[in-house]
């Protein structure tokens, strides 16, 4: 099947607020979804989901908390495209498999780089829908904010699948991945390149 997609919630369910992706995967998964719609939590295993993105997807949204300095609770629509290379961790430092088991730093940018590693191919599009997180302590709740904001990432989601599933039915787009960017957005999302985070 063509113009398949991934939701992957990412992060550490123990780490307070890290547990943003996970909840908005768990709330997603019990949804109705298009066939052609994958939706799961992969936690801190970013060796398996670097595995999955290998696996004949088109396009990925990736849900992560995403520290950026905004306002706890921020949801943000980030493209991680043109981030897929394989040094391109935090300030250009060369991505260590190690990484990919540390609870701090099993972040989109390692996942993808280890992709790119493994041979280059996955998805086309790559979107991550990431929040502002309050604290990232031990615990397993999430802060006040962030988590009034896991219902508003949903809807991001649920609109970046509707506007893929129209680039899916538009005559020549037949097996054309998709997931762009919505140009406008209701809920005051911001929309930003990964590499700027």
């Amino acid at each position: 099947m063509t113009g398949r997609m991934l939701i992957a919630g990412i992060g550490n369910i123990f780490l307070g607020d890290d547990g943003f992706g996970p909840e908005v995967a768990k709330r997603l998964g019990a949804m109705d979804l298009p066939g052609w719609v994958r939706a799961a939590d992969y936690g801190i295993s970013g060796m398996h989901l670097a595995y999955d993105l290998a696996d004949g997807y088109d396009a990925a949204i990736l849900v992560d908390a995403a520290p950026r300095g905004d306002k706890p609770g921020t949801v943000t629509v980030l493209d991680a495209t043109a981030e897929r290379r394989p040094d391109a961790g935090p300030a250009g430092e060369a991505i260590g498999a190690s990484r990919l088991f540390d609870a701090h730093g099993m972040q989109p940018d390692v996942v993808l780089g280890v992709l790119d590693m493994l041979g280059g191919a996955g998805p086309a599009r790559v979107l991550v829908v990431g929040c502002e997180p309050a604290s990232v302590d031990y615990g397993m709740e999430l802060s006040e904010p962030v988590a009034g904001a896991v219902g508003e990432a949903v809807q991001v989601v649920l609109d970046l699948v509707a506007e893929a599933g129209r680039s899916r039915e538009t005559p020549g787009a037949a097996g054309t991945p998709a997931a762009p960017v919505p140009e406008t957005t209701d809920k005051g999302v911001s929309h930003v390149p990964w590499h700027s985070r």
